[in-house]
């Protein structure tokens, strides 16, 4: 069988080239590209991020990269995001006096951690789901956070037929969102591929879960 091709979201955003090497680690087939075809059409799609929420909100909408997400989701089709890849999935970040607008994906705001050293550097445990696809086998695994904000509250309410959203958490100061996965859309707070052997299983299990 071949592997799967997977896309990592070139529109400007940092860490994209570790990310491709912890995908091919990984076992995925893997293409850094801005290409909108590529994009959706891959097995999976990853959305990195670093810097500000209104920065990359602005990067991902000037390269029309909300539209590339919003597809592959109303198709059921695979998407992770990572660090402010995860952020920009709710409906709004506040940061640095700025209110902004996310991809609205999930409901809730990004907002600044409540805690006496920031930003957040560093390894820490979470607190995973037992029937967590991501973390199957690395529930007791640490991994690499770089954040000052992140989300704080959990407030998608999914009714039967569909089933629950799988919910990871973390503290720093306060309980924070460390991962959640909601159908064919995952993402993380923290940066697998800085995160040892333990964000190269995770990546696996991700790449191992697409169709």
């Amino acid at each position: 069988m071949s592997a799967p091709r997977v896309v990592v979201l070139d529109y400007g955003s940092g860490n994209v080239h570790s990310a491709t090497k912890a995908l091919e680690r990984a076992g995925a087939d893997v293409r850094l590209t801005s290409d909108r075809r590529a994009a959706l059409d891959a097995d999976g799609l990853v959305v990195p991020g670093v810097g500000a929420y209104a920065a990359v909100m602005g990067a991902l909408r000037a390269a029309r990269a909300d539209e590339i997400i919003d597809r592959r989701l109303a198709g059921g089709r695979n998407v992770l995001g990572i660090c402010v890849g995860l952020q920009v999935l709710f409906e709004r970040g506040v940061e640095g006096g700025a209110d902004t607008e996310g991809l609205g994906e999930w409901p809730g705001s990004v907002t600044r951690l409540d805690a006496p050293v920031l930003p957040h550097i560093g390894w820490n445990t979470v607190e995973a789901p037992e029937d967590s696809v991501l973390f199957d086998g690395i529930r007791d695994e640490r991994f690499y956070f770089v954040h000052s904000y992140a989300a704080q509250a959990w407030e998608l309410d999914v009714m039967p037929p569909f089933p629950q959203p799988r919910i990871t958490w973390a503290e720093h100061g306060s309980r924070f969102i460390a991962a959640a996965e909601n159908g064919p859309l995952a993402a993380t707070q923290f940066h697998p591929e800085k995160s040892g052997d333990a964000g190269i299983r995770l990546l696996r299990n991700w790449i191992d879960s697409l169709e």
